[in-house]
């Protein structure tokens, strides 16, 4: 029996599972809703069951038939992230085993918190409109009535109408496209996904987008005006797919395209089977930003193939897919640069757990989300502590080589399925059958259960990280007489990955003086560089020196994009500065709007702001 799921209506998976879904829409930027009916296959796991129940959230529901038989169906209490549970009355009692058709017809509100609808203004070639989706984590059921939780899988059939100039994408392999017989303005796309999915996974894009392909199994998705960028930035895609095929296993899932979205899309990248979404900031021009896919690639198999049960487990995904990153990044640029990498998380888990704060129950690596939003609760918790407990494991179990063969056999054991922490633990003891006294030593209670910083550091070799520790701490040292001492020689022979390191150094000390960063403006001319986690670092720093001249600029990165990896710091620096504070919130306020829906509620509770209702609606 699998864990309940408390962010789900439609959990404990033990009573129905949901197996296929296809699913015919209509997309309408008119009126900013997808109108269709979804077909879910569902079988039953018991005898008698009277009814069904499915996550929804702000949907119209229609009419409900099963086995093509109309059938009653009501609305439960609405909650106020969860949505609304919709029970859906059988018109006979199922034995275990069978399954039945259950087919629903619904509309979406223009307020779905898993849609952001775009004007033609917001995008880049300004003469179209664009949709994107966004479902994970509990956001699938503001599309259509599901069962959304990661304990289920399904495998689905779409059929999506659109305006013939624009192109539909979504997470499967694409199956060709026909005029809409019932409006010749519209064409309508069809997709496949073979491979069983959780909801989360469900994706869809509508927009003006071009396609350039850059390798055997994979094109490169974006407006006009990107494409040809990211067709360069992302170039190393299929040696990163070969990589993570030999460490691991196969890829499963046929094609493995890349889209760039419009500024808007709130996260680095979205592991969407065969199209991975991706954020424009990555576009640095020296492809020194790929680790995000190199991300994103590992997620096919942890995550995609394997994945967490509940909310609660997300480390299952993020630990394991940012372990597989960084052991492609090793491959690629030598063991040094991914033990680098793993020090940088380090830090910016420090970074994460400085700012939540060190008893705060979310900085466990598995929290309790009993009546917890899984948007708020989230953060770099799951990726960088469950990194280093993978990391430290690899040092304490016989080294990189040995652990990777655990994480292959792992994968082999579970795809396909869900598991939590306590079946990954089995597994654990049972391929180091050999080694359990070193288990036996892991306080795996502080590691899992206990909030603030892991109970153990796991050795990093310092090579490359040593150059950042010494011209950091060179700054932090540093009287007014000494700035003079300071050249644009000390960073000439710096990688972007060193300065991100060297200012990352920097964020966890004590705020420098104004006069230290104004120096370090006029020797390292960092405002003009457009990497956007150097410009991101950058900015944070100046803005906690207090340098006024910095307001601007941190205030123009902020909603220029919305990634929330860095729109949620700048805004809430500008926010902890009284200098800064009132604009940073007339700011916010005036860029709303144009936000994506889960962006802007988490930037809202960040600035205080009062959005009533609209909160509650998110």
């Amino acid at each position: 029996m699998s864990e309940p799921d408390v962010s789900s209506f439609a959990s404990p998976a033990d009573h129905f599972l949901q197996r296929h879904l296809y699913l015919r829409c209509r997309v309408d930027f008119n009126s900013r809703r997808l109108r269709g009916t979804a077909s879910l296959t569902v079988r039953a796991e018991r005898d008698g069951l009277p009814r069904l129940v499915l996550d929804t959230k702000d949907l119209q529901t229609y009419k409900v038939t099963v086995n093509g038989q109309e059938v009653k169906f009501a609305l439960g209490e609405r909650h106020s992230f969860k949505g609304t549970p919709l029970e859906i009355t059988l018109p006979f009692e199922l034995r275990r085993g069978q399954d039945v058709i259950v087919e629903i017809s619904f509309e979406t509100s223009p307020q779905s918190s898993a849609l952001q609808w775009l004007t033609p203004e917001q995008t880049s070639g300004k003469k179209h409109p664009f949709l994107f989706s966004q479902c994970q984590a509990i956001h699938c059921r503001a599309i259509l009535p599901c069962q959304d939780t990661p304990s289920v899988k399904l495998t689905y059939y779409a059929e999506v109408s659109i305006p013939k100039e624009l192109v539909a994408l979504m997470s499967a392999n694409r199956d060709g496209e026909m005029p809409d017989p019932e409006d010749n303005k519209r064409m309508i796309y069809r997709f496949s996904q073979k491979v069983p999915i959780p909801c989360y996974l469900i994706a869809l894009v509508v927009g003006a987008l071009e396609s350039r392909q850059i390798g055997p199994r994979t094109l490169v998705w974006a407006e006009k005006e990107v494409v040809d960028k990211a067709a360069y930035e992302f170039a190393e895609t299929e040696a990163m797919l070969k990589i993570t095929e030999d460490l691991v296993g196969p890829y499963v899932w046929g094609q493995y395209d890349l889209l760039v979205l419009p500024p808007s899309f709130p996260y680095g990248g979205m592991e969407n089977p065969c199209l991975t979404f991706v954020t424009p900031t990555l576009l640095a021009g020296d492809r020194s930003l790929s680790s995000v896919i190199g991300h994103e690639i590992s997620h096919s198999w942890t995550g995609n193939l394997v994945t967490n049960q509940t909310w609660e487990h997300f480390w299952l995904n993020e630990g394991h897919t940012v372990y597989l990153e960084r052991r492609i990044a090793g491959r690629l640029f030598g063991e040094q640069f991914r033990q680098f990498h793993a020090l940088g998380g380090w830090r910016e888990l420090q970074n994460t757990i400085n700012t939540l704060g060190d008893k705060n129950p979310f900085t466990n690596l598995i929290p309790n989300l009993k009546e917890v939003n899984p948007d708020v609760a989230y953060s770099s918790v799951p990726y960088e502590k469950g990194f280093a407990l993978l990391f430290y494991l690899e040092q304490r179990l016989g080294g990189p080589d040995v652990f990777i063969g655990f994480l292959k056999a792992y994968i082999q054991q579970f795809a396909y399925k869900s598991a939590v922490t306590e079946d990954w633990k089995k597994f654990l003891y049972s391929y180091f059958k050999d080694k359990v006294d070193v288990l036996n030593e892991v306080d795996w209670n502080a590691w899992m259960h206990t909030p603030g910083m892991p109970p153990v550091k796991p050795t990093y070799d310092m090579t490359l990280s040593n150059a950042c520790v010494a011209l950091s701490q060179r700054w932090i040292k540093a009287k007014e007489s000494d700035l003079c001492s300071f050249s644009s020689a000390d960073i000439k022979e710096l990688s972007s990955h060193q300065l991100i390191e060297f200012l990352a150094l920097l964020l966890v000390e004590a705020p420098l003086p104004v006069s230290h960063v104004k120096r370090m403006q006029e020797v390292y001319n960092f405002n003009a560089i457009k990497n956007s986690e150097i410009r991101f670092r950058w900015l944070r720093l100046c803005i906690q020196a207090k340098w006024e001249e910095a307001i601007p600029l941190a205030l123009k990165m902020a909603t220029e994009q919305g990634r929330l990896k860095f729109t949620r710091p700048l805004f809430r620096d500008l926010y902890n500065l009284e200098k800064s504070r009132d604009q940073a919130v007339s700011s916010f306020l005036q860029h709303r709007a144009c936000m994506h829906p889960v962006a802007a509620m988490l930037v809202g509770k960040d600035l205080k702001v009062d959005q009533g209702e609209t909160a509650s609606s998110l």
